[in-house]
């Protein structure tokens, strides 16, 4: 017999656990889990908004994604973004943090500036960003310009469009992957530290492959999967610089979706993309953290 059967009292403790727990599962259900069941079922629909009736057609739509060249142009190009954010910003966040955290007056000051970005308004930092990829007075092309680099249009060229984008993810979500680092280093024991020059090997470099790097693998794994939802989530600097162009070079999967849904409104075709968009998103993400947490040391 169970021994929840057997305890005097179980039965009480058992109602009151869901009843203490009854609030926060409205709310899951409510704001999370409710939605996303409700996108999934309308993923099996033909409706569109105001249309009276919602008509059953199965898998339809993910049929119609399946032939959708514009689809796969923007899951192809939702993958390069990501591809080109997270490991840059990982690796740019972690040297930032090491900086940081190795100046000696300024600490706060430092962690402020790099982690304004990421309190920005991105839509109003996308302006700026316009100007400065302004192809004749814009500042980096000014800048190639003095170094004898080739310039070009850097948001009307297919060819570097994306590239652009990403350089302005990067730029937003470093200061959140250094104020990450920055935790886990404070977080390291500085025993560590003491024992590896008690063995002779107090170098920088020795520090940071024998102490620092292996000590930061839970971090490590927190950063890659924030940065890689963050980067799947880009919206606003493709809507306000190039609107999926030029020539769908900088289409990405929310803003197919937006169109879809928003602009064409075909609510049951936009929620398929959502659909695919959260597995694409949700699988990524899995696997990123399996892979880093087999090589996480925790403490």
């Amino acid at each position: 017999m169970p021994l929840a059967e057997t305890r005097p009292g179980a039965r009480a403790e058992a109602l009151a656990a869901w009843a203490l727990s009854l609030p926060a599962l409205i709310l899951l259900w409510a704001m999370l889990l409710g939605p996303a069941v409700a996108v999934l079922l309308l993923s099996f629909t033909g409706w569109s908004l105001g249309e009276a009736e919602m008509e059953w057609i199965g898998a339809g739509n993910y049929a119609q994604l399946a032939a959708d060249p514009v689809f796969w142009t923007s899951l192809r190009n939702t993958l390069i973004y990501v591809g080109v954010c997270v490991p840059a910003t990982v690796g740019l966040g972690l040297a930032a943090a090491l900086l940081v955290e190795s100046v000696g007056r300024g600490r706060g000051f430092y962690r402020a500036a790099y982690f304004l970005p990421v309190a920005s308004t991105l839509l109003a930092m996308a302006l700026v960003w316009e100007f400065m990829f302004h192809p004749t007075v814009g500042f980096v092309n000014q800048a190639f310009g003095a170094l004898g680099l080739p310039v070009t249009d850097w948001l009307n060229n297919p060819d570097v469009a994306l590239l652009a984008l990403a350089v302005i993810g990067v730029w937003q979500n470093l200061g959140l992957a250094m104020v990450l680092f920055v935790a886990g280093l404070q977080g390291i024991p500085r025993d560590l530290y003491e024992a590896l020059a008690m063995d002779g090997a107090d170098g920088p470099w020795e520090r940071f492959r024998r102490v620092t790097w292996p000590m930061l693998g839970p971090a490590l794994v927190f950063v890659v999967s924030i940065i890689a939802i963050r980067s799947f989530q880009v919206f606003d600097t493709v809507a306000v610089l190039t609107e999926g162009g030029p020539s769908k070079s900088t289409e990405v999967l929310l803003y197919t979706m937006v169109q879809e849904g928003f602009t064409f409104l075909r609510s049951a075709y936009g929620a398929a993309i959502t659909v695919v968009f959260l597995v694409f998103t949700l699988a990524i993400t899995m696997a990123q953290t399996i892979l880093l947490d087999r090589r996480a040391h925790y403490g």
